[in-house]
C-alpha cells in the first residue's frame, strides 16, 4: 500500500480500535484461478504476540479453505471511515484558490498464514466469543446457547475456521494532515456540517489532528 509518511500509522490502539469498529474484513488470497476476495467478519484474538491472530469462520462450501496458497501470506483488509473533501472547505482556497479535492480514509492491512481448523470445540468458542462482542450492545443478547443443540451442531458441520497469525500490519490514515491547521479545521467543520455518520466519524478523526476539537 503506497502510505506517505505523514499518513503513515503506528498506534497499536488506533490500529485494534479499528479492527474492533469495523470486523468486516477483505480477505485476499492466492488460489490456483489467481487472487480472490472474501468478504468475513474477523476477530482480533490477543495472544501475546506483537500483532495478535485473527479468527473467523466461512462456509464449507466457500473454495477458500481448500483453495489457498500455504506459503503465501493471506491479506485481511480493514475499512474504516472515508469522505470526500472539497476544496470549498479551506480557507485556503478562498486566498489563492489553488486546492483540489481529495478523498479521506482509515484502513488497516494485516498479513499472514492462512490456517483453516475444521476443531468443532475451535468452532463452537470462535462462533461464542464473535457473537458475544457482537451482541454486547442489545438490550437482551442473544447467545450461541439460545438455539437448540442439534441445530448449533449441524451448523458447525456446515463451517470451517481460518485463523491469521498477523506477522505483519500496514496503516494508513489520511485525515488531512498534508493540509494547513486552517484547512484542517475549515474540512472538520464542513464534515459536521453533512447529514452522514461516515463524514462525521471522519471529522472526529481530522480534529484530533489538531490537538482537540477545535469547532
Amino acid at each position: 500500500m503506497y502510505t506517505p509518511k505523514h499518513f503513515e500509522e503506528r498506534r497499536p490502539e488506533a490500529i485494534r480500535a479499528l479492527v474492533a469498529a469495523h470486523p468486516l474484513a477483505t480477505l485476499v488470497t492466492l488460489t490456483g484461478s489467481g487472487l480472490v476476495a472474501n468478504h468475513i467478519p474477523l476477530h482480533l484474538r490477543e495472544d501475546g504476540s506483537p500483532f495478535g491472530t485473527l479468527v473467523g469462520h466461512i462456509a464449507r462450501a466457500n473454495r477458500l479453505w481448500s483453495d489457498h496458497a500455504p506459503d503465501v501470506e493471506a491479506l485481511a483488509i480493514f475499512q474504516g471511515p472515508d469522505a470526500y473533501i472539497t476544496p470549498n472547505d479551506y480557507p485556503g482556497k478562498r486566498e489563492h484558490g489553488r486546492a483540489v479535492p481529495t478523498w479521506n480514509y482509515v484502513t488497516v492491512h494485516a498479513y499472514g498464514p492462512l490456517r483453516v481448523i475444521e476443531d468443532a470445540a475451535w468452532l463452537r468458542e470462535q462462533l461464542e466469543g464473535l457473537t458475544d462482542a457482537h451482541e454486547a450492545a442489545f438490550a437482551h443478547p442473544w447467545q450461541v446457547g439460545d438455539a437448540p443443540a442439534d441445530y448449533t451442531a449441524g451448523m458447525i458441520k456446515a463451517i470451517v475456521g481460518i485463523e491469521i497469525a498477523i506477522t505483519r500490519v500496514e496503516a494508513k490514515w489520511k485525515v488531512s494532515q498534508n493540509q494547513p491547521e486552517a484547512n484542517r479545521a475549515g474540512v472538520v467543520a464542513g464534515l459536521r456540517a453533512r447529514e452522514d455518520a461516515a463524514a462525521r466519524a471522519m471529522a472526529d478523526l481530522v480534529a484530533a489532528t489538531l490537538g482537540g476539537d477545535k469547532t
